[in-house]
This record gives C-alpha cells, sequence and structure tokens, in this order.
C-alpha cells in the first residue's frame, strides 16, 4: 500500500485532537480515509492522532493500519483480539485515545472528513458534545429509514433519552464529557443513549452521507435487530412491559374465548361444558405467567453478566509512536515498573 504524506511529523505525547476510528474487514479503505483525513487536520492547525481499531478483521486491514503507522508515526492501531463488535471496538478506541477532543467515525467514509472542521469549530466555542444528524438518505433503502425512525422513537419513548434519527456514533466528545462516560462499566453499555444522557452543553451538525467507498456494510439486518434491542434492553425497562404486554394479549383472548363460548350459547344454543372457564382460566394464567418469566428473565440476565465481570474487549496488539507492543509486554513493563 503506498500514500503520499505532504505534512509527515513525529507523534505528540498528548495531541489536541485524537480521531477514533473501529475498522471491520476495510482493507483498501484506510489509505484513502487517511489522506482525506490528513489534510483535513493539516488545515486546523492543531495537533493530532488517529487510532484505527481493527475488531478482528480476517483481511488486510491491519497491514494497512501497520503501513500507515510507519509512515505516519500519528497513526496509532490498536488490534482486538476478536471480533468484539462495533461499539466495543469503539470504546477500545476511547479508552487509548489522549486528545483534548475525541472524535469518532467510520471508517468506510461515509462520515465525510470535512465535517471534522465543523465539529472542532462547535467545540471552540465551548460545546463538549458536538453530534452529527444524518440528512442525505438517498443511498440508504426506504426500509432502513422506516424502521430507524420508529427505533429511535421506540427508544426515546421507552427511555426518557431523545435520539434522533439518523444520529450516529460519528460526534466530538470533550476530554471531560469522554472521562464521564468511561466511568460506566456496565456490560451493556449502549454508547449513543450514554452520550445524551450524561448531559452536558451540545450541539448538533447535519451533514450529507457518502456511499461506501469500497467492501460491503458489516451491519446485516440480523446485526442490526441485535444492536436494536441490546440497546433498549440496556437502557430501558421495555422488556418488563414486553412481558406485561404478553400477559395482557393473552387475558385479553381468555375473554374473548369467554364471549365467544357465550355467543355460541345464545345463538346455536349449545356450548362445550366447561370449555370456555377451562380455557379462560389456562389463558390467564399463562398471561401471568409470561409477566414474570419477563421479570426473572430479565433481571437474572443482567445480573449474570455483570457478575462474571468479563472484560468488554480484549486488546492483542497495539501501534504506538516507536514500536508496536503486545498486550502481555505492556503488563509486563507496568509490572516491571511498579
Amino acid at each position: 500500500m503506498s500514500s503520499t504524506i505532504t505534512n509527515t511529523m513525529p507523534a505528540i505525547e498528548h495531541p489536541t485532537l485524537s480521531i477514533v476510528i473501529p475498522a471491520l474487514n476495510e482493507q483498501g479503505n484506510l489509505s484513502k480515509l487517511y489522506m482525506e483525513l490528513n489534510g483535513v487536520l493539516f488545515s486546523l492547525d492543531m495537533s493530532w492522532e488517529i487510532i484505527f481499531v481493527d475488531d478482528g478483521s480476517t483481511d488486510n486491514t491491519w497491514n494497512d493500519i501497520n503501513s500507515l503507522h510507519n509512515e505516519d508515526p500519528r497513526v496509532r492501531g490498536v488490534r482486538l483480539s476478536r471480533n468484539f463488535g462495533h461499539q466495543h471496538a469503539l470504546l477500545a478506541g476511547l479508552n487509548n485515545a489522549v486528545g483534548d477532543a475525541v472524535i469518532s467515525m467510520d471508517a468506510d467514509l461515509q462520515h465525510p472528513p470535512e465535517v471534522i472542521t465543523l465539529l472542532v469549530d462547535e467545540w471552540r466555542k465551548g460545546y463538549k458534545i458536538v453530534k452529527t444528524v444524518r440528512i442525505d438518505e438517498q443511498n440508504i433503502s426506504a426500509f432502513k429509514k422506516v424502521t430507524s425512525k420508529l427505533y429511535y422513537r421506540l427508544f426515546s419513548y421507552l427511555s426518557g433519552v431523545d435520539i434522533q434519527s439518523g444520529m450516529a456514533d460519528f460526534r466530538l466528545l470533550d476530554r471531560q464529557a469522554l472521562d464521564d462516560i468511561l466511568q460506566f462499566k456496565e456490560e451493556g453499555l449502549f454508547l449513543r443513549g450514554i452520550v445524551q444522557w450524561v448531559g452536558y452543553p451540545s450541539s448538533i451538525i447535519k451533514f450529507n452521507c457518502r456511499s461506501r467507498l469500497s467492501g460491503q456494510t458489516k451491519y446485516t439486518l440480523r446485526k442490526m435487530l441485535k444492536f436494536a434491542w441490546h440497546g433498549i434492553s440496556s437502557f430501558s425497562l421495555v422488556p418488563l412491559r414486553i412481558g406485561i404486554l404478553i400477559g395482557l394479549i393473552s387475558s385479553s383472548l381468555a375473554f374473548v374465548s369467554v364471549f365467544y363460548a357465550i355467543i355460541s350459547k345464545l345463538v346455536m344454543g349449545s356450548a362445550v361444558p366447561g370449555w370456555a372457564s377451562s380455557v379462560a382460566i389456562i389463558s390467564f394464567l399463562f398471561g401471568v405467567l409470561f409477566v414474570f418469566l419477563a421479570i426473572l428473565g430479565e433481571y437474572l440476565g443482567r445480573i449474570m453478566e455483570e457478575v462474571r465481570g468479563r472484560p468488554r474487549f480484549i486488546v492483542s496488539e497495539k501501534l504506538y509512536a516507536a514500536k508496536s507492543v503486545n498486550a502481555e509486554d505492556e503488563i509486563t513493563a507496568s509490572a516491571n515498573s511498579a
């Protein structure tokens, strides 16, 4: 992989701006993304670093990150031991960012690098959080548009945290806001909700979404449904309400069955003896059972996840300014210094 560097400089220990970019099988996109970022960041006249997080890629993504790092030490790399998912990869990058302001964005160039200038301008005005909202949806299917709007309306209603449709993980976080967000240690961390929940003065930048440069989207329908369910269940009581809803539906069916039995008796003059009462009692009990199973299942599941205390991601290797350091060497160095 080759690229032309116009303003190569040594890595700075404490840059003003950090760019965090999760990447999963983004071979062929990173070089183009870096070139665009390099031009935009050079115009800002501030120190910066770019942190690419390889989320268990199976192609040459990590090799591309190594090449960029060798050409420009301001490019850093974090390699996860396996695929932990976009949110966890993003969290890994945020944990390793040291800038006074940290911008997160995708690696497929759908998030235009030129918008970074607007984000930084808002940050300089004093905003601790600068969010973005996608306004150009011509490249998005009608199904995704509708489901996205419905999902965020549902999430906002159930959780009390307002998230607009088109708002993703392309945002700027001030160091103070980021440090507070990193204090959240629960396993089911839903970053989009947490960013809204922490408060702080914020502003919104609207942008036109680009088309993916190359490769395929990593958010399949299955992953989108899993992500949506994980966000709601970790940030609201919707599982409990679903259980209650199922219970109410079951109970309603019981009453409908009773009503049907009464009409049959009055109109046709016959009915199966004991049928109505049996169906009504069984349906009602199943409705109550669904309610309690939902309550117990959700709470037990959350308790199990928290009690296990497993790490949300594992870093197998990092690229610093001088050399590549694996996780074991890093732990050994810390122990020796202590």
